[in-house]
């Protein structure tokens, strides 16, 4: 079957790549299309996909590693005893502000990124947004060798690291654009966990490179210049734009008018905004809390690497048994975990505070994999309560839901903005202690259990078992 293009001046069959690496017409739907043809261009899309969008996880979280080697020594009263790297002396509260601070622009940026694909193309995109990653990259070369620098513009260098935060919504929505129904949920967790993947490499790369060459800690962002042009170069050449995608804000608007929108976003931050938190804060905390900086060069990257790789798992148990079933396991799980953090503080046991956080990292993987499937499932129900059943109505549900995944997303990454900040206040209202932060989490964690349990697995409610 042909169509007639924009211009209504010739007819197109779906997949035909025209000029500017435009697609006219794509329909994964169609089973003879897809499997003659549209599979392997949307594979293809795929994997270049996740290589920008694993750069851009990695530039996110290039700071929470850096920060490590700019931390000063301070005697009881304050005094510095000893500066880190460079001359550097910053203390564990300016070093978690700029975790805090990267967090947080990358996800806000994710809001307009989500709709930059729909308006630019997704292959478009990709190339700016990867080339975009030069900012941070360049910025933080240049910045480390300079001690001297204001800890405002420290802190402004730092925010530019967001723009490989809103790479994530842009990545996923491009690709939910090439797959059909059936085969979305492979698709974008493959494209997530290749994303994740980003901070657990580069939290153990850059230890690596910055005792390469003599540059120190600027080969942490020279490390990921080439890297991000050559994901812009390799978008450019080999992925592909889509006009059907086109940006839509209205049923993402009224997505919004749904409690439940707002309440699987909170609980996102307690599975994905714990993870970003967590991989930012987790070195830190080995360094300002245990002393022991060797380790968090070392092995800091193994907890962001148990949570990437643990979420499609929690994507297949929620397939198996359903969404909500193992979101309230995970979250009574992260709160047995989180105590048990809280005794290795106390006991200052460095084993069972590293061990715990293992536990919580995988915890938070797999509550990413089973809330993220949760939305979909939600959205069905209201479609099936609160729709005409006519398939225009279908369409605007599923569009919702579309939108829904962008705003919870979003929402959900501010939870690396809010950890890292608890932390801090924890450390300076109790005599540097993490403890009373570490008790809130696992507080957050049981509330959050309970509203899943009351909204979602309650018998008579209307979302039970989605």
């Amino acid at each position: 079957m042909t169509i007639q293009d924009r211009t209504g001046t010739a007819e197109v069959e779906p997949g035909v790549v025209g000029k500017g690496r435009w697609i006219e017409r794509w329909t994964p739907e169609d089973e003879t299309f897809w499997e003659g043809k549209g599979k392997p261009i949307a594979f293809r899309n795929l994997v270049f996909s996740i290589v920008a969008e694993h750069i851009g996880f990695s530039v996110w979280l290039l700071w929470s590693i850096v920060v490590v080697k700019m931390y000063g020594t301070f005697d009881e009263s304050g005094a510095l005893v000893a500066a880190g790297t460079n001359g550097w002396a910053l203390t564990g509260s300016q070093g978690l502000t700029l975790l805090a601070v990267a967090s947080g622009v990358g996800a806000f940026l994710r809001i307009p990124y989500t709709f930059a694909v729909p308006i630019f193309g997704g292959r478009n995109w990709t190339v700016v947004s990867a080339l975009l990653l030069l900012i941070p990259t360049l910025g933080l070369a240049w910045v480390v060798g300079r001690p001297e620098t204001s800890f405002g513009v420290l802190v402004a260098i730092a925010a530019t690291a967001g723009f490989g935060g809103g790479n994530f919504a842009s990545s996923m929505a491009n690709i939910t654009f090439f797959y059909p129904d059936k085969q979305k949920g492979w698709a974008l967790g493959l494209n997530a966990a290749g994303g994740n993947i980003g901070v657990a490499v580069a939290q153990k790369l850059v230890p690596f490179v910055i005792g390469l060459g003599g540059i120190g800690l600027a080969a942490a962002g020279l490390v990921y210049v080439p890297l991000a042009i050559a994901a812009a170069v390799l978008a450019f050449l080999f992925m592909d734009n889509l006009r059907e995608a086109k940006a839509d804000p209205k049923p993402t608007a009224r997505s919004l008018r749904h409690g439940h929108t707002w309440l699987m976003a909170f609980l996102y931050i307690g599975t994905f905004g714990s993870f970003i938190g967590y991989s930012a804060a987790f070195p830190t905390l080995l360094s300002v809390v245990f002393e022991r900086t060797d380790i968090a060069l070392t092995w800091g990257f193994l907890g962001a690497l148990v949570g990437s790789l643990a979420r499609p798992y929690g994507g297949k148990l929620a397939d198996r048994f359903g969404g909500s079933i193992v979101t309230i396991i995970a979250f009574v799980a992260m709160a047995a975990a989180g105590y048990a953090a809280v005794v290795g503080v106390q006991q200052e046991s460095l084993g069972l505070f590293f061990a715990s956080f293992i536990a919580l990292f995988a915890l938070t993987g797999i509550g990413n994999g089973s809330t993220y499937r949760m939305i979909p499932s939600i959205f069905n129900r209201l479609r099936d309560t609160k729709g005409d059943g006519s398939e225009e109505s279908a369409l605007d549900f599923k569009r919702r839901s579309a939108g829904a995944v962008g705003i919870i997303s979003s929402i959900g990454a501010f939870g690396g903005f809010a950890i890292p900040f608890v932390y801090m206040w924890s450390r300076e209202t109790f005599d540097g202690s993490i403890v009373p932060a570490l008790q809130i989490y696992v507080g957050v964690f049981l509330v959050m259990a309970a509203l899943t349990w009351v909204f979602y697995l309650r018998k008579g409610s209307p979302m039970a078992n989605v």
